[in-house]
């Protein structure tokens, strides 16, 4: 299967396990958004979408309307983007992106679960030159050709679209995100959205073996443990 199939197969499998980290995460990039851009989604396309993508998350909406609200009282955590790279079990590359109000922690944090899978922390730059920073949006409910025209008519930037199956896969600049989402939804047909976001896509993808497998997916889930991660990107082939 193709990486839009997995895309879509992730989305779905939102378990009661995973809710809690969901709603954080979504929590902190709504809170920052409003911040940053103010808290009308009619004026802050970035709070707008992040909106639109918590509610397909079902994301509750008192989660949603809590983190605009602080952001309204100009007190509250201030939030540092912060990225950490490195390399795992079996050679792959990581790249964690987090949120974080305390960097010392996170980065201990971090840290610690590349030293107890057996890889390393990079240095800054050490990993990001071997993938695409972009703008990755993946949705059903048009074709290849109407998605096609509806981008072209729109003057969007897009290095590529693919399909698989009836899944859309759209990449483009990080600086259209927005517009691209936007032209998408132009045709005025119901579309459902798998991911909209800006990702750091790899260049290639590698296999490992069962027993790096193994230490690959602790990792994931140690990292899925720790509340200022955001997203961790790798090479992986799962």
């Amino acid at each position: 299967m193709g990486r839009a199939h997995e895309v879509r197969k992730a989305a779905m499998e939102k378990t009661a396990a995973v809710k809690s980290k969901l709603y954080a995460k979504f929590g902190k990039e709504i809170y920052m958004a409003a911040k940053a851009g103010g808290p009308d989604p009619d004026s802050n396309l970035n709070l707008k979408r992040l909106i639109d993508r918590a509610k397909q998350n079902q994301v509750p909406t008192d989660v949603i309307k809590r983190n605009i609200d602080k952001s309204k009282g100009g007190v509250g955590e201030d939030y540092i983007p912060t990225r950490y790279e490195g390399f795992g079990p079996g050679g792959c590359t990581l790249i964690v992106e987090c949120l974080t109000d305390n960097v010392n922690r996170t980065f201990g944090e971090v840290r610690s679960c590349f030293t107890k899978t057996g890889g390393n922390l990079g240095v800054q730059n050490s990993v990001v030159h071997q993938y695409n920073y972009c703008a990755y949006i993946t949705f059903s409910g048009l074709s290849e050709e109407e998605a096609f025209e509806a981008l072209l008519g729109n003057d969007c930037e897009v290095e590529s679209i693919e399909v698989d199956g009836d899944v859309v896969e759209v990449i483009g600049k990080p600086s259209d995100l927005d517009h691209i989402i936007e032209s998408l939804k132009s045709l005025g047909k119901e579309l459902e959205f798998y991911s909209d976001s800006v990702v750091w896509l790899p260049n290639s993808y590698i296999d490992i073996t069962d027993e790096d497998m193994a230490r690959f997916k602790h990792f994931l889930a140690m990292t899925d443990e720790i509340d200022d991660v955001q997203d961790v990107y790798h090479n992986v082939n799962l």
